[in-house]
Protein backbone atom coordinates (compact mmCIF):
# COMPACT_ATOMS: atom_id res chain seq x y z
CA UNK A 1 0.00 0.00 0.00
CA UNK A 2 3.05 2.50 0.39
CA UNK A 3 4.20 1.37 -2.76
CA UNK A 4 0.67 2.80 -4.37
CA UNK A 5 0.88 5.84 -2.52
CA UNK A 6 4.69 6.69 -3.67
CA UNK A 7 3.34 5.80 -7.22
CA UNK A 8 0.18 8.22 -7.15
CA UNK A 9 2.29 11.33 -5.53
CA UNK A 10 5.13 10.53 -8.31
CA UNK A 11 2.28 10.52 -11.11
CA UNK A 12 0.99 13.97 -9.94
CA UNK A 13 4.28 15.17 -9.88
CA UNK A 14 5.11 14.48 -13.24
CA UNK A 15 2.05 15.87 -14.72
CA UNK A 16 2.56 18.86 -12.27
CA UNK A 17 6.15 19.06 -14.15
CA UNK A 18 4.36 18.47 -17.53
CA UNK A 19 2.25 21.37 -16.92
CA UNK A 20 4.64 23.81 -16.03
CA UNK A 21 6.96 22.31 -19.19
CA UNK A 22 3.30 23.23 -21.20
CA UNK A 23 3.57 26.81 -19.94
CA UNK A 24 7.47 27.13 -20.94
CA UNK A 25 6.57 25.97 -24.34
CA UNK A 26 3.92 28.41 -24.43
CA UNK A 27 6.01 31.43 -23.03
CA UNK A 28 8.78 30.71 -25.52
CA UNK A 29 6.91 29.86 -28.57
CA UNK A 30 3.84 32.51 -27.91
CA UNK A 31 4.34 33.67 -31.81
CA UNK A 32 4.21 30.56 -33.58
CA UNK A 33 0.79 29.36 -34.71
CA UNK A 34 0.73 26.20 -31.80
CA UNK A 35 -2.55 24.04 -31.35
CA UNK A 36 -3.92 22.24 -27.77
CA UNK A 37 -2.82 18.86 -29.70
CA UNK A 38 0.47 20.31 -30.42
CA UNK A 39 0.95 21.60 -27.09
CA UNK A 40 -0.34 18.34 -25.58
CA UNK A 41 2.09 16.00 -27.69
CA UNK A 42 4.90 17.57 -26.90
CA UNK A 43 3.92 17.33 -22.96
CA UNK A 44 2.83 13.84 -23.15
CA UNK A 45 -0.54 14.01 -21.40
CA UNK A 46 -4.35 13.93 -23.56
CA UNK A 47 -5.16 17.29 -24.64
CA UNK A 48 -8.48 16.85 -21.95
CA UNK A 49 -5.67 16.27 -19.46
CA UNK A 50 -3.60 19.16 -19.87
CA UNK A 51 -6.61 21.51 -20.17
CA UNK A 52 -8.06 20.54 -16.62
CA UNK A 53 -4.88 20.65 -15.40
CA UNK A 54 -3.19 23.61 -16.54
CA UNK A 55 -6.79 25.54 -15.20
CA UNK A 56 -6.27 23.49 -12.11
CA UNK A 57 -2.45 24.90 -11.71
CA UNK A 58 -2.45 28.70 -13.55
CA UNK A 59 -6.70 29.78 -13.07
CA UNK A 60 -7.09 29.72 -16.92
CA UNK A 61 -6.71 27.58 -20.20
CA UNK A 62 -3.60 26.94 -22.17
CA UNK A 63 -5.35 28.79 -25.13
CA UNK A 64 -6.08 32.39 -22.59
CA UNK A 65 -2.66 32.18 -21.36
CA UNK A 66 -1.45 32.15 -24.74
CA UNK A 67 -4.03 34.91 -25.80
CA UNK A 68 -2.87 36.79 -22.59
CA UNK A 69 0.61 36.56 -23.19
CA UNK A 70 0.13 37.62 -26.99
CA UNK A 71 -1.92 40.49 -25.94
CA UNK A 72 0.70 41.51 -23.34
CA UNK A 73 3.05 41.68 -25.87
CA UNK A 74 1.61 43.59 -28.55
CA UNK A 75 1.28 46.20 -25.56
CA UNK A 76 4.60 46.25 -25.03
CA UNK A 77 5.52 46.46 -28.89
CA UNK A 78 2.39 49.35 -29.26
CA UNK A 79 4.33 51.44 -26.46
CA UNK A 80 7.48 50.56 -27.97
CA UNK A 81 8.17 50.50 -31.73
CA UNK A 82 7.63 52.03 -34.84
CA UNK A 83 5.78 48.65 -36.10
CA UNK A 84 2.43 49.07 -37.52
CA UNK A 85 -0.80 47.24 -35.84
CA UNK A 86 -0.65 44.79 -38.99
CA UNK A 87 2.95 43.98 -38.57
CA UNK A 88 2.65 43.51 -34.73
CA UNK A 89 -0.30 41.46 -35.25
CA UNK A 90 2.01 38.82 -36.60
CA UNK A 91 5.14 39.05 -34.85
CA UNK A 92 2.65 38.37 -31.68
CA UNK A 93 1.58 34.99 -33.39
CA UNK A 94 -2.00 35.81 -34.43
CA UNK A 95 -3.24 34.79 -38.17
CA UNK A 96 -5.93 37.41 -38.40
CA UNK A 97 -6.02 41.31 -38.11
CA UNK A 98 -9.45 40.96 -37.22
CA UNK A 99 -9.15 38.51 -34.23
CA UNK A 100 -5.93 40.27 -33.10
CA UNK A 101 -8.38 43.83 -32.36
CA UNK A 102 -11.03 41.70 -31.53
CA UNK A 103 -9.19 40.29 -29.10
CA UNK A 104 -7.00 43.22 -27.90
CA UNK A 105 -10.40 45.65 -27.57
CA UNK A 106 -11.91 42.61 -25.03
CA UNK A 107 -8.81 42.29 -23.08
CA UNK A 108 -7.43 46.20 -23.19
CA UNK A 109 -10.65 48.34 -23.38
CA UNK A 110 -9.87 49.92 -26.78
CA UNK A 111 -8.41 49.38 -29.76
CA UNK A 112 -4.73 49.22 -30.69
CA UNK A 113 -4.33 51.66 -32.58
CA UNK A 114 -5.89 53.82 -29.81
CA UNK A 115 -3.90 52.23 -27.35
CA UNK A 116 -0.55 53.39 -28.90
CA UNK A 117 -1.87 56.96 -28.86
CA UNK A 118 -2.60 56.75 -25.40
CA UNK A 119 0.40 55.00 -24.15
CA UNK A 120 4.01 56.30 -23.20
CA UNK A 121 6.94 54.21 -23.58
CA UNK A 122 8.13 52.01 -21.09
CA UNK A 123 11.11 52.75 -18.99
CA UNK A 124 13.61 50.11 -18.97
CA UNK A 125 13.47 48.93 -15.03
CA UNK A 126 17.05 48.75 -13.40
CA UNK A 127 17.98 44.75 -12.59
CA UNK A 128 19.01 44.64 -8.73
CA UNK A 129 19.91 40.93 -8.02
CA UNK A 130 18.02 39.25 -5.21
CA UNK A 131 20.85 39.07 -2.89
CA UNK A 132 21.50 42.82 -2.85
CA UNK A 133 17.21 43.32 -2.03
CA UNK A 134 18.07 40.89 0.92
CA UNK A 135 21.11 42.63 2.00
CA UNK A 136 19.92 46.12 2.03
CA UNK A 137 15.91 44.93 2.84
CA UNK A 138 14.28 46.03 -0.10
CA UNK A 139 10.85 44.29 -0.45
CA UNK A 140 9.48 45.72 -3.25
CA UNK A 141 10.17 47.57 -6.12
CA UNK A 142 8.28 50.81 -6.51
CA UNK A 143 5.71 50.91 -9.80
CA UNK A 144 7.53 52.78 -12.66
Amino acid sequence: MVTFCREKSSVRLNSHKQVRLARLLLDRSYNAPISIEDLSREVALSPYYLIRAFKRVYKQTPHQYLVGLRIARAKELLRNSDLSVTEICVAVGFESLGSFSTLFRKVAGISPSAYRVSSHPTPTPTYIPFCVCLLHGIEDQPDL
